[in-house]
């Protein structure tokens, strides 16, 4: 498979974070997942915490994927993924963010250890472009869609991001 490939039939749930009116951005990555056979459903933008985990709960996708472009990323996903991460029932969703994670420009990529810790899976800041993001969504598993039940866990960062710890991550760089 390519690295460039999603596996066909992947579910995912496309977002902004509660502040970002942006609409290009989720639109360029539902067309970027469809095109290789994924299954979208697009949040839209400025949509609240408690819909994008009521959608997820409904959707159950193998990824959600959060996208920000005016450069709050860091601080609304940071609340985001806490809020998510203390779901049971979402407990082993895979959750990634990227695009403009703050308004320092190259100094951005700071911020990505926090939200790594915070429970990101990935994080891709924008500078770097997509390559990493393709490669992270090819390298998904079948398995990984949480449960119903809400059985299983957090499968960590290394090992959803394909990467050997956080400071591969930090180098990470596609807009997701």
């Amino acid at each position: 498979m390519s690295s460039n490939t999603v596996r066909r039939g992947r579910k995912f749930v496309v977002s902004s974070v509660s502040s970002d009116a942006h609409m290009w951005n989720l639109v360029f990555l539902q067309l970027l997942l469809e095109e290789h056979g994924g299954e979208v459903r697009n949040l839209g933008a400025c949509v609240p915490d408690e819909l994008i985990i009521e959608e997820c709960r409904a959707e159950r996708p193998d990824v959600l994927v959060i996208s920000t472009v005016n450069g709050h990323g860091h601080l609304d996903g940071l609340r985001l993924i806490r809020k998510i991460r203390q779901e049971p029932d979402l407990e082993g969703i895979r959750v990634v963010i990227g695009g403009k994670l703050g308004v320092r420009g190259a100094e951005n990529i700071a911020f990505v250890r926090e939200l790594v810790e915070g429970g990101f899976d990935a994080v891709f800041e924008s500078e770097g472009g997509l390559q990493d993001f393709q490669e992270f969504l090819a390298g998904l598993q079948p398995a990984a869609r949480p449960a119903l039940s809400g059985v299983g866990g957090h499968t960590g960062v290394a090992a959803a991001a394909g990467a050997s710890g956080i400071s591969e991550l930090s180098s990470m760089g596609a807009a997701a």
